[in-house]
C-alpha cells in the first residue's frame, strides 16, 4: 500500500452503526448515483430503438452489459475501500503524476463534451407538450433561458451547500423513484410478453443487419447495422461511471467492515439501472415493434409521442417524467464526475466538498451550457465537438479500465487487501469490451474523417 499521504482523505459521513439503525435502504447509495448518471436520454432512446427494431430479441445484450457493469462497479468500490488514497492518488504514487493527470483530463473532456446533450435532454422531456409548428424565436429564447437558469441553480447549490454527498444521494434516490414510476406505468399498460422476454435471453444476431456488422461507408454515409445495439450496450456499461464508484464509497465513509455491503450496493444499484432500461425496451417492443406507423425515433421525446396513440396523454406524461428524471440525474452527476476526477488527477482533491472539484465541476457545467445554448440558438449540432469527444473516448475509456485492473492486481493487493478473483475476471472482460467499443468508435471516426 502507498505510504504517501493521499490528497483526498476519506471523509467520515456516517458510521456503520448509524447506517444499521437507519435500515438497508439507507446503506445503499453510491451505486444508485452511478446508475443515475448512466441512465440518461441517450440510454432511453437506444433501448427504445432496440425494442422497436428487434422486439425482445436483444434482451441478452442488456443483461450482459448489466453483469459487466455490476462487476466493474463492485471492483471500483472495493478499491475505494482498500487503497490508502483515491484511484488517481494511487496512480500518481505508483505510476507517476502524469498518468493520473492524463486520466483526469481524459475523463473531464469526455464528460464536458457530452454535457451539452444532458442540457438538451432536460428540455427534451418537455418537447412533446409543444407543437413544433408553433416554434418561434420566443420559444427558442425560453429554452436558452431554461438552460442558463438550470446551470446557474446547480452552480449555486454546488457552492452553497456543505456535505454535498448526502444531498446528492437523496436527490438521486428521488429521481430514480420518479423514473420507476414513469417507466413502470407505461410497462404495466403495455403488458409485455413474458415468453418474449425469456426468449430474448438466448444470444442471437440481430435480424436485418446483413453484412453491416461493422461500420462501413455506403451511399454517402456510415452504415452500421449494430449501431443501436452498441449504443445501448455502451450507455449501460459505462467504465467512467464505474471508476467514480470508488470515490463515492469513500465519501459515504465506508471502511473494511463495509466490503460486503459494497457488493450488495453495486448489485442492487446497477440492477435498478438494468430494470429501468429493460422497462423502456420492453415497452417499445410491446407497443412499437412491427407498428407500420412508426418510421423513426430520433429523440427520447419521439418515444413519448409514439406511446400516446396507444395509451393516451397520461402515458406521455408518465414517460416524460421518466425522461426528465433521467436527464437531470445524468446532467448533475456527469459534470461532478468530470470535475472531481480532473481535480484529483492533478492532486487537488477528488471530493465535491473540496474547492477545486467544485471549480472543475463548474467548468464542466459551463462548457456544456455554452454548447447547448449554441445548438438551441443556431439549430446546428457541433459536429467537430462530437468527433473530438469520440476521439477522446477511444483513448480515455480503455485507460480507465486498465487503471482499475492494474491497481487491483498489484503485488501488495494480497491477504486482507486481496481483490476476489471473480472481480478481476469481470474486470478483464470489461477491459476487452471497452477496447472493442473503442475500436468500433475509432473505425467510425476514421470513416467520417476520410470521406
Amino acid at each position: 500500500m502507498s505510504d504517501q499521504t493521499p490528497s483526498s482523505p476519506a471523509p467520515a459521513v456516517e458510521k456503520p452503526a448509524e447506517r444499521a439503525r437507519r435500515g438497508w435502504l439507507a446503506a445503499i447509495g453510491p451505486a444508485i448515483i452511478t446508475a443515475s448518471v448512466v441512465l440518461g436520454p441517450g440510454s432511453i432512446l437506444s433501448a427504445s430503438k432496440i425494442g422497436w427494431q428487434h422486439g425482445y430479441a436483444m434482451t441478452w445484450v442488456l443483461v450482459l452489459a448489466i453483469g459487466l457493469m455490476i462487476g466493474m462497479t463492485a471492483l471500483s468500490a472495493r478499491l475505494g475501500v482498500l487503497l490508502n488514497g483515491t484511484l488517481c492518488d494511487e496512480l500518481a504514487t505508483r505510476a507517476g503524476r502524469p498518468v493520473a493527470a492524463f486520466t483526469g483530463v481524459s475523463l473531464f473532456l469526455i464528460a464536458a463534451c457530452f454535457q451539452f446533450s444532458n442540457n438538451l435532454g432536460v428540455l427534451a422531456a418537455l418537447e412533446p407538450f409543444f407543437d413544433p409548428a408553433e416554434a418561434t424565436a420566443a420559444a427558442r429564447y425560453w429554452k436558452i433561458g431554461a438552460i442558463v437558469g438550470l446551470n446557474a441553480f446547480i452552480i449555486t447549490v454546488l457552492f452553497g451547500f456543505k456535505k454535498l454527498y448526502g444531498s446528492v444521494e437523496k436527490l438521486m434516490k428521488l429521481l430514480v423513484g420518479l423514473m420507476l414510476v414513469g417507466f413502470a406505468g407505461n410497462l404495466i399498460m403495455a403488458k409485455p410478453s413474458l415468453t418474449g422476454l425469456l426468449g430474448g435471453l438466448i444470444p442471437t444476431v440481430p435480424e436485418g443487419t446483413g453484412q453491416a456488422l461493422i461500420p462501413t461507408w455506403k451511399d454517402g454515409g456510415i452504415v452500421d447495422g449494430l449501431a443501436p445495439l452498441v449504443a445501448m450496450f455502451a450507455t449501460t456499461f459505462s467504465v467512467a461511471a464505474a471508476y467514480y464508484q470508488s470515490y463515492l464509497v469513500r465519501q459515504k465513509g465506508w471502511g473494511r467492515e463495509d466490503l460486503r455491503q459494497g457488493v450488495v450496493d453495486s448489485a442492487v444499484g446497477i440492477s435498478v439501472l438494468g430494470g429501468l432500461t429493460l422497462m423502456v425496451m420492453a415497452t417499445a417492443a410491446s407497443v412499437l415493434h412491427g407498428n407500420p406507423a412508426v418510421t423513426a425515433l430520433n429523440s427520447a421525446g419521439d418515444v413519448a409521442l409514439q406511446l400516446e396513440p396507444a395509451f393516451g396523454q397520461g402515458a406521455k406524461v408518465l414517460f416524460c417524467l421518466g425522461i426528465f428524471a433521467g436527464a437531470f440525474s445524468s446532467f448533475l452527476v456527469n459534470a461532478a464526475i468530470g470535475g472531481s476526477i480532473l481535480s484529483d488527477g492533478f492532486g487537488l482533491g477528488g471530493y465535491l466538498d473540496m474547492k477545486w472539484p467544485k471549480i472543475c465541476t463548474t467548468l464542466a457545467l459551463l462548457m456544456g451550457m455554452v454548447v447547448a445554448v449554441y445548438v438551441e440558438y443556431t439549430g446546428q449540432r457541433p459536429v467537430n465537438l462530437i468527433i473530438f469527444a469520440q476521439a477522446l473516448t477511444v483513448l480515455g475509456v480503455p485507460v480507465l479500465a486498465i487503471a482499475m485492473l492494474w491497481l487491483a492486481t498489484r503485488s501488495d493487493m494480497t491477504g486482507k487487501n486481496q481483490v476476489p478473483l471473480w472481480m478481476k475476471v469481470i474486470g478483464g472482460v470489461g477491459l476487452i469490451a471497452a477496447v472493442v467499443l473503442a475500436l468500433r468508435t475509432a473505425l467510425t471516426l476514421w470513416l467520417k474523417l476520410s470521406h
